[in-house]
């Protein structure tokens, strides 16, 4: 897939300085806490299976067209799934077997995957070669931007296959470029699949924007901060289009980078940078800053909810996300009882079973909230309507004066709030067989979170050890609903893209035997290897969502891998080392510092 036959010559023409380089984007794994296990069982022509996965409506899709039946005959059953990450988008080909090997031998059928199993069949992630130019005037102001991607998209193509066109979509970052040009390609190899990965093609195009901006300012001798500042999209120019076809909805990305660069001590750093480079000792600091953009919710699927009250007065919700550990029940729960003045103990979520789950698109690209959250509100909206039809009724009065008492769940005329008629009494004399409601929310555009990530190593440059010692993080996803669990995803993204920039590839050898099969020769982090993070949030509402909400999932991997590398590479600086690519392992950074980059 390529957008634009090939890159334009001349393209620079007029620039005062262009840089270039080659980068990859190195090849990782999921580890999720739970690889993948699963169930299928045949009973009378239906089909039921149980499995670890991010959306149970496409994988009873996919059975019902893999094996020629009706979507009624499939069930498709997801417990409490222990991450995913993307990579537990639908299902995969082995576990797709399951069900005509149930069929064959007329029981049920479990696969459970061991961890090996899991880190050389699940799909992997990133996986990316990445060639960059950057051009601009020595006064610092970017002009032109080109990116070619050849995407590793494995040797059986499924979504991975499409992610170089998401990092040209989103190729531009947070900067005011007048001409961008991107060719993304994908290739297919004789390796495990690539699939969505935390940030599913936004982090690699962050990477390599980040990284072209770093060598810019280094190349002009102009701050790395200094530059960006010069170059960010300004805050009233929103809505924004870039060059390579996004429309970025809202933002602030000045006060981001204002905010983390104050908040980190900048000029402090630079001060004791500069006294450690002069007293020549062996430990060398290095500060990493970068501004990332992203797009949310990117393939503006709706989503549907429904919302029931029992003659008990409880609340039953469904809704078509399925969560790993985000805390969508939680959340939804929240915007329901604010709005139906239900006490959230009284309110249950289901997800994860089709047949009690109308439809649903899943949890994938950080669209759980601004989809599934906004069905929610509106279904919780209409049924407070319908409610006080009934409770006209109930109460003699026109249904113009009822008004709905959030603070007790009561409904009452205005002005007479002492005679009142509550949710249990509507459900069990409404004349019709429910109450209850069915809401979809069809997404007006896709949002773009954004922020500023600072990172602060010392290098061992006797070892080649990089540790990351401090980590700011200012995130801005539009309206919170519940910032603790908006805390999380955050924390958990930081670790996610630290590892990717200092621990974590996939390695194969010559002849494509994987050489990372444990977690003996693959490196995630436990919190030891991790600072407490430093957090800052900002909240820019987007106008696309009556909630003002953007997702929140993936920012934290998106934006802080490019921080701890151009921290990493900013201590190496005195050495002559201009470029390494992640993972920023001792062996790699000892090997440039002593036999050149």
């Amino acid at each position: 897939y390529e957008l634009g036959d090939q890159l334009t010559e001349g393209f620079f023409v007029g620039c005062e300085v262009v840089v270039s380089a080659e980068i990859r984007n190195q090849r990782v794994a999921p580890c999720p806490l739970e690889a993948r296990t699963a169930v299928a069982e045949w009973d009378d022509g239906q089909v039921t299976f149980w499995g670890s996965s991010q959306t149970p409506h496409a994988v009873r899709d996919q059975i019902a067209h893999l094996y020629e039946m009706d979507e009624a005959s499939v069930r498709v059953v997801t417990p409490d799934v222990g991450g995913g990450f993307g990579a537990k988008i639908g299902a995969a080909a082995d576990e797709l077997l399951l069900v005509h090997l149930a069929r064959v031998v007329g029981s049920p059928v479990v696969f459970t995957e061991t961890r090996s199993e899991s880190m050389v069949a699940m799909g992997h992630g990133r996986a990316q070669w990445q060639r960059l130019a950057l051009g601009g005037t020595r006064e610092g102001r970017i002009e032109a931007y080109q990116l070619e991607i050849l995407g590793d998209a494995g040797a059986y193509p499924r979504l991975g296959a499409i992610l170089p066109t998401l990092t040209g979509l989103m190729a531009q970052g947070p900067y005011d470029i007048a001409s961008v040009e991107v060719i993304p390609l994908s290739i297919v190899t004789n390796t495990t699949p690539i699939s969505a990965y935390r940030g599913a093609g936004r982090p690699e195009a962050t990477a390599a924007i980040e990284r072209a901006v770093d060598l810019f300012a280094d190349e002009i001798g102009m701050d790395r901060v200094e530059v960006r500042r010069l170059n960010l999209v300004a805050s009233d120019a929103f809505p924004y289009s870039t060059k390579t076809d996004a429309t970025y909805d809202c933002g602030d990305y000045q006060r981001a980078l204002d905010l983390v660069t104050k908040a980190v001590g900048y000029d402090e750093l630079r001060a004791r940078q500069a006294d450690l480079r002069a007293s020549g000792s062996s430990v060398q600091l290095g500060v990493g800053i970068s501004v990332y953009v992203e797009v949310t919710a990117p393939l503006m699927d709706s989503e549907a909810a429904t919302i029931d009250i029992d003659i008990d007065g409880r609340a039953t919700i469904t809704v078509g996300t399925m969560p790993q550990g985000q805390g969508h029940q939680t959340a939804f729960a929240a915007l329901a009882a604010d709005r139906l003045g239900i006490s959230m103990d009284s309110i249950d979520v289901v997800v994860g079973d089709t047949a009690t789950v109308r439809s649903g698109e899943g949890t994938m690209g950080s669209r759980s909230l601004q989809t599934g959250g906004c069905a929610v509100v509106r279904g919780s909206d209409q049924l407070v309507e319908l409610a006080k039809q009934f409770a006209a009724d109930y109460l003699e009065a026109d249904v113009d004066d009822v008004v709905l008492d959030t603070s007790n769940g009561r409904f009452h005329v205005t002005g007479t709030p002492a005679v009142a008629v509550g949710w249990a009494e509507l459900a069990e004399n409404a004349d019709t067989d429910r109450l209850g409601v069915d809401a979809v929310f069809d997404p007006a555009g896709s949002t773009f979170p954004f922020g500023a990530h600072a990172a602060v190593v010392e290098v061992d440059t006797e070892t080649g050890a990089v540790d990351l010692v401090r980590f700011v993080a200012v995130d801005d996803a539009g309206t919170l609903v519940n910032p603790l669990l908006a805390e999380g995803q955050i924390h958990g993204g930081l670790a996610q893209g630290i590892a990717q920039a200092l621990f974590e590839e996939f390695h194969y050898d010559i002849e494509g035997n994987p050489q990372t099969s444990t977690f003996m020769d693959y490196a995630i982090p436990s919190a030891a290897e991790l600072p407490s993070f430093e957090t800052i949030v900002m909240e820019t509402p987007t106008p696309l969502n009556e909630l003002g909400a953007k997702g929140i999932g993936e920012s934290g991997t998106i934006g802080s891998a490019p921080a701890v590398q151009s921290a990493a590479l900013d201590a190496l600086r005195p050495y002559g080392v201009k470029h390494l690519d992640m993972p920023l392992t001792p062996e790699r950074v000892w090997g440039a510092i002593y036999n050149g980059s």
